[in-house]
């Protein structure tokens, strides 16, 4: 099939490898703009756009896509369908309109049940078993739209965003490229109207770990943000990044330093497995103890 590819960071790239690999032709590749970056603060293009000018494909960059010439533009390159994963940009009516077989997006959750832009966070910070990956025909509402192929696929206990995130783009890859030689023959499913809830942007505020809360919550806090932003906390006066957990039988208060890297909760305690302090790299736990001289208690 003639295809539009539209996404921008790591989690899309391995579902644009997939869709060459298929034979796909791919008329443009949709991504954000180049951002600065580094010590320089350059304009640095993104995952997505990287990769595709490896794979010698015409990249285009809008900052919107609301003018008519771009959705003329777009409209011009006479595709198929046009495949959107985590792209970032809003897609007007025009734009979905355009492809024969209009736009499908690559969810990562389990439809109706974390629509918007942060689900793969938000399942493991919900403490959700399992989650999964939808095939979903876009329609102007966020994430409404009527599922086509959807794969489930249970969430690890000691699993993080970072683990599940590359897990998940893999599925994607691989149901999307089902989804596009079966797509004449697919039904599709309207999303139920019971069990809807919202992926929210995770807000840097959210970061900061209460230790009077269970272990059980801690944990999916510090697993659900790993790596980005990151949950944190005060040791010796250091905002330290903890970045994988589990949750073990232990008790003291709230905040205090058991066993090894064992830290106590409201009810029960997490082991840290990973910590990264500010300014050095994340290491496992082994190694970070060996440079830094825990405290009695953290906050």
């Amino acid at each position: 099939m003639r295809l539009v590819f539209m996404g921008s960071p790591d989690f899309s790239v391995p579902v644009l490898e997939a869709l060459v690999d298929a034979g796909h032709e791919i008329a443009a590749v949709y991504c954000q703009p180049p951002r600065p970056a580094g010590r320089g603060k350059k304009d640095r293009p993104g995952p997505v756009h990287a990769r595709a000018a490896e794979l010698g494909l015409q990249v285009r960059h809008p900052v919107s896509l609301k003018d008519a010439d771009e959705q003329a533009a777009f409209a011009a390159l006479n595709a198929d369908v046009a495949v959107v994963v985590a792209y970032g940009l809003i897609l007007p009516q025009a734009v979905l309109d355009a492809p024969k077989h209009g736009c499908l997006n690559i969810h990562a959750s389990l439809l109706p049940r974390w629509r918007g832009a942060a689900p793969i966070h938000r399942a493991i910070m919900a403490g959700d078993p399992e989650t999964g990956v939808c095939i979903m025909q876009m329609e102007a509402g966020l994430d409404t739209g009527p599922v086509l192929l959807h794969e489930v696929t249970p969430i690890g206990a000691q699993e993080t965003t970072a683990e599940l995130h590359d897990r998940l783009s893999a599925i994607g890859a691989r149901l999307i490229v089902e989804a596009l030689g079966r797509l004449p023959d697919l039904t599709r499913v309207p999303q139920a109207e019971d069990g809807v809830t919202y992926a929210h942007k995770i807000d840097k505020a959210e970061a900061q770990i209460d230790w009077t809360r269970p272990a059980v919550e801690v944990d999916r806090l510090i697993r659900g943000l790993s790596p980005f932003p990151g949950a944190k906390c005060d040791m010796g006066g250091e905002q330290v990044k903890l970045l994988a957990s589990r949750v073990l039988d232990g008790s003291g208060k709230p905040g205090q330093v058991l066993d090894g890297f064992t830290i106590a909760c409201g009810e029960g305690a997490v082991e840290i497995h990973r910590a990264q302090r500010p300014g050095k790299r994340a290491m496992e736990a082994e190694d970070f103890l060996r440079g830094f001289d825990l405290p009695d208690t953290v906050k």
